[in-house]
């Protein structure tokens, strides 16, 4: 299969791409919802924990079997459902995702909340890997990136918007009003999908093809540059709260606002970050990662300084956020013939990065490593810097590939 012909052109009628925008936005409000619920947890804490008689830190595991549920899920889901249409795959995840949150708004003790959680959790990587196919088959191949970033866009509101609203709602009225909230929410996305999104046909690809990339050395750098590119970026934010509190001076109850700031830097990003890698993709992929090693490096630097710690949160948002549309589309690029199970897997690689920088950054401080938590940014900054050298080697795979 042609990736950016053949299903765009047999499946899409000329009506339907003029409701590509609203399609998109259609998926931007799952992406949005799915975002919440898998941040939302850290801001209700001591309210589940006391409402369910769990320990802070037993809560906390809440946010672990959420992510091993998204690495889990990403295959799994994605091979199960290898013939289903992709609309079809889509309504199928919001279904899971509606019935894990009721399930979580609903459960009576830990365990039950634990299992929504990885219910719910289930449905993230295959959402956002068939959203990204979907999004990209919904526009000209010069603007893939962007309508990519466009989708992302849900992820990254999930963190301006949606956690601190949803922690507010939490804190006033409960923490199962807040899983209500998301339901509600995911119903909407359903309705959406089912009135915008055109229907887009199953992968043409055999499941054996669709594994068979996996085989390829190009598909396993691709995965390597987006865990260690976008890894970094957890290592030191894993930490941001200790870092502003404990080196900045920032009171803890400033840290939620300096989040917000992230959050915008993010969204900055996320959008730019697509139209860089539209017009190309290798040296806007390079640039951003090598302004997010910098800015991770004089991280170091300039947390002893209020001013200065402001203005580099706002710009690691945007250098860590521009990256994302970049590797999502290298990715298709590089298994175009099994995009559905790529894409998939590159959303696990994400949380692989994500799951790999926290703990990157937890061994510095535990080890006191070069006076620990202020070295934790010159860390991530290293951490970046091998997601340089896979995607420098993504790069030359590729010229090698076009003369071939």
């Amino acid at each position: 299969m042609q990736f950016d012909h053949a299903a765009r052109h047999s499946d899409l009628s000329a009506s339907s791409r003029k409701g590509s925008t609203l399609a998109l936005y259609a998926l931007t409000l799952g992406a949005f919802a799915i975002g919440m619920t898998e941040f939302i947890i850290m801001g209700l804490l001591p309210e589940v924990a006391a409402d369910l008689h769990v320990s802070i830190p037993l809560a906390g595991l809440l946010i672990t079997g959420y992510a091993l549920g998204v690495a889990a899920g990403a295959p799994v889901i994605t091979i199960a459902t290898h013939k289903m249409p992709r609309k079809a795959l889509l309504l199928f995840l919001m279904i899971l995702f509606i019935v894990g949150n009721a399930l979580a708004a609903l459960a009576p003790n830990y365990t039950v909340l634990m299992l929504a959680r990885i219910l719910a959790a289930l449905t993230h990587g295959s959402f956002f890997g068939v959203g990204s196919v979907i999004a990209a088959e919904l526009v000209p191949k010069e603007k893939r990136a962007g309508a990519i970033a466009i989708m992302f866009t849900g992820l990254t509101l999930a963190n301006i918007l949606g956690v601190p609203i949803g922690t507010f709602l939490g804190q006033a009225y409960g923490w199962r009003s807040t899983f209500w909230a998301i339901t509600v929410i995911g119903a909407i996305a359903f309705v959406g999908i089912v009135l915008l999104v055109p229907k887009v046909a199953s992968a043409a690809s055999s499941l054996r093809q669709e594994l068979g990339v996996l085989k390829r050395p190009a598909v396993h750098v691709a995965l390597l540059m987006t865990v260690f590119g976008f890894g970094g970026v957890f290592t030191a934010f894993t930490y941001i709260a200790p870092i502003l509190v404990d080196i900045t001076g920032f009171s803890p109850g400033s840290v939620s606002y300096i989040l917000v700031l992230f959050g915008v830097g993010i969204t900055i990003g996320n959008i730019y970050g697509g139209k860089l890698a539209d017009r190309k993709l290798f040296p806007s992929l390079l640039g951003i990662l090598a302004l997010l090693t910098v800015v991770l490096a004089l991280f170091s630097l300039t947390a002893l300084s209020k001013p200065l710690t402001l203005v580099t949160v706002f710009v690691l948002g945007i250098a860590a956020f521009g990256t994302v549309p970049g590797l999502q589309l290298h990715m298709l690029n590089t298994a175009k013939e099994a995009p559905t199970l790529a894409s998939t897997l590159n959303i696990a690689a994400f949380n692989l990065g994500n799951a790999l920088g926290a703990y990157i950054g937890g061994v510095v401080i535990e080890l006191g490593f070069a006076g620990g938590l202020p070295a934790v940014p010159w860390v991530a900054s290293l951490t970046t810097l091998i997601g340089i050298l896979f995607t420098l080697w993504g790069a030359r795979q590729q010229k090698q590939a076009a003369r071939s």
